[in-house]
């Protein structure tokens, strides 16, 4: 004769939905990284402030131009203007990204060793 075997309790889903909501209350505590800023804090806006290129940057137009400190210029004549061998370029937005690697590319053959991008920045 075969003995029944024992049947398994129902395993209690009320305690496993405690565990979880316990975990999801530690995760939103421990996720806060930075105390928020106080209520009476008043940031600045920068929405209209002129932007200005830096004084020994290239600029590249939304026509492909490139003018150094107001008037037209080649990469060989802005290359001989730098103390250092990092080259800045301010790119309009409209300038197409193709005139961009190019110019990159040609600051890079005349001796630059970096070639940084000067872009907006925003908190949004």
């Amino acid at each position: 004769m075969k003995r029944p075997s024992p049947r398994r309790k129902p395993e209690p889903t009320i305690a496993l939905i405690n565990i979880v909501f316990l975990m999801l209350i530690f995760f939103l505590v421990a996720g806060t990284i930075a105390p928020p800023l106080d209520p009476d804090l008043t940031l600045a806006r920068t929405e209209n402030i002129a932007g200005r290129e830096p004084p020994d940057a290239l600029v590249l137009t939304a026509d492909g131009v490139l003018r150094f400190r107001g008037a037209e210029a080649d990469v060989d004549a802005y290359m001989r203007t730098l103390d250092t061998a990092v080259a800045r370029i301010v790119p309009d937005r409209d300038a197409s990204a193709a005139r961009l690697m190019e110019v990159t590319l040609a600051l890079r053959a005349a001796g630059a060793s970096r070639v940084m991008v000067v872009a907006e920045r925003s908190l949004q």
